[in-house]
């Protein structure tokens, strides 16, 4: 046994107190402040849907990590290609140079995304992915002799990142960003989409954006959306119906399209890809979360190859941009690995069954006061208030009965890996409607802040 020490900031250097201490005094948090901080909960390890807290606590999980551990925690398949490449190398520029995991990625990428979808820049996060395809729509509208148009047409609701162009398309009223709205670009926003997920689109739930991009279009570089869900901005599930109107009307006006399934990618709606509920293929594709199973960050924003060579031949005759860790080779082997692991298995019937969960076990929410609506699309489940969530009290009701779920505005829902088994499935819809019922009599308090 070694003499070293053991080095300061490991797992087994810092007991709980220490720890909690050591993240009060410097830890800066994910939408938080650095005073009157929401209480945050030690994680020791994590297999399967559930988290381990440091104090023996076990959580099922009904938030795959944000959306992206589709496969659970501690998977042996993904541990085994993580484990295989670092022997390899972990990292190596992309600029110059490439490499198997980046390849097979590319390949994997093509071959499962809609047929025009030819050309594959693999990059860092979903942010950076949707800044990506940005700056293409803008390159390609300069490189095609319209260099007027640098705007970019979305719909309200919408939660595209971040990043600073990511922000300006994003929800300018109800989003995160408003704090920033005086040097963000200024885009144009129509309503959102109206027409639910089983309803038809009429000429009247288009004609808003339609007249946009008539007054708009030859200032218009392309149109952003996310397809089928609206995620972080709400929550909400349109009709597929609108997305094919809205890519014909983007035919018509000359205008790129593109579809943001970083959120909705790799079966949680119950498609592959959400925009395939509408039968389209964007102009651009941005792609990550579950790209890499919950491992590690990456991401990948796919193009036409109209788009890629009009940007190939203009001025100056590449697209200007490259991240540091573009193509990783860590990154790239694991979301190999995770893609393989979901092609492998019945995806489509646990998304289903998950579906089916969710709608029995959510449904009796729909009676309880202060609810406004409940929703299910594939492994997605929602409950939306008619109240903002008090967040504190709610997440701490919420670990007391074993789950971690992280509610926000005024949405409490679901997106759990999808290996949950139906009675952890059911614990999550159970501990949902205690707490909510809790919530509705007044026995919810706040917790102390720490």
């Amino acid at each position: 046994m070694s003499d070293a020490p053991t080095p300061a900031g490991t797992c087994d250097s810092l007991d709980m107190a220490r720890l909690l201490a050591v993240d009060a005094a410097h830890a800066w948090h994910p939408y938080t402040a650095t005073i009157d901080r929401d209480p945050v909960y030690p994680v020791r390890a994590a297999a399967g849907c559930e988290i381990e807290l440091m104090d023996g606590r076990r959580l099922v999980d009904g938030m795959a990590s944000w959306w992206c551990a589709i496969h659970g925690y501690n998977h042996p398949v993904l541990n085994a290609a993580a484990t295989a490449q670092l022997g390899r190398m972990a990292h190596v520029m992309f600029g110059g140079l490439t490499h198997a995991p980046a390849v097979g990625l590319v390949e994997r990428l093509v071959q499962l995304t809609p047929a025009p979808l030819q050309h594959v820049f693999l990059c860092d996060s979903g942010s950076v992915a949707v800044e990506v395809a940005m700056k293409m729509a803008l390159q390609y509208q300069q490189a095609a002799g319209r260099p007027q148009r640098v705007r970019f047409l979305t719909v309200r609701g919408g939660y595209h990142g971040d990043t600073f162009d990511a922000m300006s398309v994003c929800d300018p009223v109800t989003g995160m960003h408003s704090l920033f709205e005086r040097v963000l670009p200024k885009q144009v926003f129509a309503a959102p989409p109206a027409p639910a997920f089983e309803a038809p689109c009429t000429d009247a739930d288009i004609a808003e954006i339609a007249g946009l991009m008539a007054r708009h279009g030859d200032t218009l570089a392309a149109v952003i959306l996310e397809p089928i869900v609206q995620g972080a901005g709400g929550m909400r599930f349109y009709s597929p119906a609108y997305l094919s109107r809205l890519r014909a009307l983007c035919d018509r006006h000359g205008l790129l399209l593109i579809l943001d399934e970083i959120a909705t990618g790799f079966g949680r709606t119950g498609r592959l890809f959400a925009c395939e509920h509408a039968g389209v293929a964007p102009d651009i594709l941005c792609l990550g979360k579950a790209l890499t199973g919950g491992y590690l960050t990456g991401a990948a924003t796919l193009a036409t190859t109209d788009v890629a060579d009009t940007i190939s031949r203009g001025v100056p005759g590449a697209f200007m941009h490259g991240p540091t860790f573009m193509g990783n080779p860590l990154a790239c082997a694991i979301a190999n690995a995770s893609i393989d692991l979901l092609l492998s298995r019945d995806w489509r019937g646990e998304v289903a069954a998950i579906e089916a969960g969710l709608r029995a076990g959510l449904e009796p929410c729909r009676q309880l006061p202060g609810v406004a609506d409940v929703r299910v699309l594939g492994a997605i489940g929602v409950v939306e208030l008619t109240d903002p969530v008090p967040m504190r009290a709610v997440q701490r009701a919420l670990v007391e009965r074993g789950v971690w779920v992280r509610p926000f505005g005024r949405l409490v829902y679901l997106m759990p890996p999808f290996i949950i088994t139906p009675a952890q499935l059911a614990q999550l819809c159970e501990a949902i409607g205690e707490v909510l019922a809790a919530l509705a009599a007044g026995r919810l308090t706040e917790p102390a802040h720490p």
